[in-house]
């Protein structure tokens, strides 16, 4: 399938997000559950997969067993779209790769799918970064950018896109304005959210009510979803892992004003659109069930696209498509409480030590002043 297949219907076209499923061959029941049912509920015209689709830093997608499991993974995930009929693409996050298959191996396991939508790649090798457009059966009238954010970075934290992703967006974009007579608007998808994600949040105190620890050039600084730049269903559980470095992604977004909204996942525990410069930085929350994440609140992102050029996005979750309890209790709940990070456990290690060590040396100091008495 190419992006010419993709059309407004009545002058509608819905995407469906779904991120971070990071799942294993024995794919929980839930994960498809809610991906089922999501589909069922708001029958979208194409899902994008954005990232971390299989935990490929399990022993699982390793070793002679492997590249069996990674595909056997990968059909399970996108059978209840095959089923339906619905199309869908999909780029890559930082644990795609880490098993026996490199992101462009996957690719060719996606591509034997009759529903599996993609163009040419940006460059060779970088399969999952590439353009597609809807039309209105004749001219194209609203793209989708699918960026292929990488892994991790020479020096620590996670990567930017690459400056020369940059300038194929650049190319994509002005050939697009020569064909039509103008910039076609647009959205972005990508697997790691940008610097400029911290730029929307509200600096915060260390106690104050929904605050979270900040890692990487943020480092032991606290945040909150700022109430005057987000929605009432938007939550923050986790901080932005976002790179260290800024490539000027976003900066080359604002260049045009083609591209209304980038989207992300990468950090489970996080589900909000804020703006930035007239630009929406979004998260959409995990949706899998066999790694950490925000409890039911687990879901899926829909966005409704008019032909005339505008967006509107909402969140549905486990708890609202799925009813009743989930298939296994007690893995959902060691997975809910899971941290999000070993810089997460790290610190949380490294302050009950300080703690206990505070309390050791006032129980001290109590015990002293109680013997000193006693004499």
């Amino acid at each position: 399938m190419n992006s010419k297949a993709l059309k407004f219907k009545n002058g509608k076209f819905r995407i469906m997000q779904i991120a971070d499923t990071q799942e294993i061959p024995a794919v929980s029941p839930d994960t498809i559950k809610l991906i089922s049912t999501a589909l069922d509920a708001e029958n979208p015209d194409l899902v994008i997969f954005t990232g971390d689709h299989i935990k490929g830093y399990s022993s699982f997608f390793r070793g002679s067993k492997g590249t069996e499991n990674i595909e056997k993974t990968i059909k399970a995930l996108i059978a209840p779209l095959e089923k339906r009929g619905i199309p869908f693409t999909a780029t890559f996050g930082n644990h795609d790769g880490q098993g026996t298959l490199c992101n462009s191996e996957q690719f060719e396991i996606y591509k034997k799918s009759p529903m599996f939508v993609y163009s040419e790649p940006a460059s060779e090798g970088d399969d999952g970064t590439f353009c597609l457009s809807i039309s209105d059966g004749e001219k194209d009238r609203f793209l989708i950018y699918i960026f292929d954010s990488h892994s991790n970075a020479e020096g620590g934290g996670y990567s930017a896109v690459y400056p020369e992703q940059i300038e194929w967006y650049r190319s994509v974009r002005d050939s697009f304005e020569a064909e039509n007579g103008r910039c076609l608007p647009s959205l972005v998808f990508q697997h790691i959210p940008t610097p400029e994600y911290f730029d929307v949040l509200k600096p915060a105190g260390r106690f104050t009510k929904g605050a979270v620890r900040a890692y990487g050039n943020h480092k032991n600084e606290f945040y909150t979803l700022d109430p005057q730049n987000s929605g009432l269903r938007d939550f923050m559980g986790e901080s932005p892992a976002a790179p260290y470095n800024n490539s000027g992604e976003i900066d080359a977004f604002l260049e045009k004003g083609d591209v209304l909204g980038v989207f992300a996942g990468h950090d489970h525990n996080n589900s909000f659109v804020a703006k930035y410069k007239g630009i929406d930085l979004g998260y959409t929350q995990g949706a899998g069930f066999n790694v950490y994440g925000p409890g039911l609140n687990r879901g899926v992102r829909i966005f409704d696209i008019n032909e005339t050029g505008e967006y509107s996005t909402k969140t549905a979750t486990y708890a609202e498509l799925c009813p009743g309890k989930t298939a296994n209790p007690a893995k959902y709940a060691l997975y809910t409480y899971a941290p999000s990070s070993v810089a997460g456990v790290t610190t949380a290690l490294k302050e009950f030590a300080v703690a206990a060590a505070a309390i050791t040396a006032v129980a001290g100091t109590v015990k002293l002043i109680v013997n000193r008495k006693k004499k």
